[in-house]
């Protein structure tokens, strides 16, 4: 696990960060799987 996940799963599941923010935060946080566990998505580059 990613040693930002937790922060950036508080902040999403808080309505803190939009999905825009958790998608910018792959790769530089957090892995595409970890972005699919925490928002239920299938993580596409864009």
């Amino acid at each position: 696990m990613s040693k930002n996940f937790e922060k950036v799963k508080r902040f999403y599941d808080a309505k803190l960060w939009p999905l825009s923010w958790v998608v910018n935060a792959v790769d530089k946080w957090i892995t595409a799987a970890e972005y699919q566990e925490i928002t239920g998505k299938e993580y596409e580059k864009e």
